[in-house]
């Protein structure tokens, strides 16, 4: 199993921090967001982890190094411009081609979370689905949710349901994305109308994690984060 964490983000709401460091460099409990990732994903079985990157990303590279520290394999996707999340997945590609079923991991390289990336490792993605999701419960910067989830557990955009928040954890059939490989490949693409056109043809399925999960994308949330994990707390709940 492969994996890939997105780290080219300039992290513009989080600044003057990430002026000099990137964002997912930032730390909680004295470790970086992205070195709890390995970590998590390490235990879930996966050897191969790719690291796209963008504004500073060549301290990111100095920081981890190729893995063998973690006894792991890690590269680097470097993007001139950041390709946004779709973009910098398809530009990609090519190393995460070879992963067991065709089927990879990608989170979020600035979130935290306690979530258990075995789950989503063994999560078998059947045809015709293409990409199964980690959603949550809408914290307060997200209060309207993202997609809903039906009772075979497929994703809906359905306003009359219950809706949850994207984690920014994921597990994708490469099919998902070798279709438009060569149109987006060099060009910024968000995942966002990906997505909304996959689920409206049933292709992506979902889970809802209730346990602990930030979206570090300020340095409010950044410092919220930091205290609950230092309170001893991280294997419970969140506060929103």
């Amino acid at each position: 199993m492969k994996a890939m964490i997105l780290a080219a983000g300039r992290g513009e709401r989080m600044r003057p921090l990430t002026d000099k460091c990137p964002k997912p460099l930032l730390k909680v409990k004295g470790k970086a967001l992205i070195e709890y990732h390995i970590e998590s994903l390490i235990k879930a079985g996966v050897k191969d982890i790719v690291i796209n990157h963008a504004w500073l990303g060549q301290k990111i590279v100095e920081t981890l190094g190729d893995g063998k520290r973690w006894g792991i394999n890690i590269q680097y996707s470097h993007e001139n411009q950041a390709l946004e999340t779709a973009g910098g997945i398809i530009k990609a590609l090519p190393l995460l081609a070879g992963s067991e079923n065709d089927e990879f991991i990608v989170v979020n390289g600035d979130i935290y979370t306690d979530y258990d990336f075995t789950r989503i490792s063994a999560k078998a993605l059947d045809k015709p689905v293409q990409a199964h999701l980690v959603m949550v419960e809408n914290p307060k910067h997200h209060p309207k949710g993202d997609f809903s989830i039906n009772q075979k557990g497929f994703l809906l955009q359905d306003d009359s349901n219950e809706k949850f928040t994207f984690s920014g954890i994921a597990k994708y059939h490469i099919d998902f994305f070798t279709t438009l490989a060569d149109l987006y490949q060099q060009k910024p693409e968000p995942l966002a109308p990906l997505l909304i056109k996959a689920i409206k043809h049933l292709k992506v399925t979902g889970e809802v994690f209730r346990g602990y999960w930030s979206d570090v994308g300020t340095i409010e949330r950044l410092q919220e984060t930091n205290q609950f994990v230092l309170s001893g707390l991280s294997s419970e709940k969140a506060p929103n």
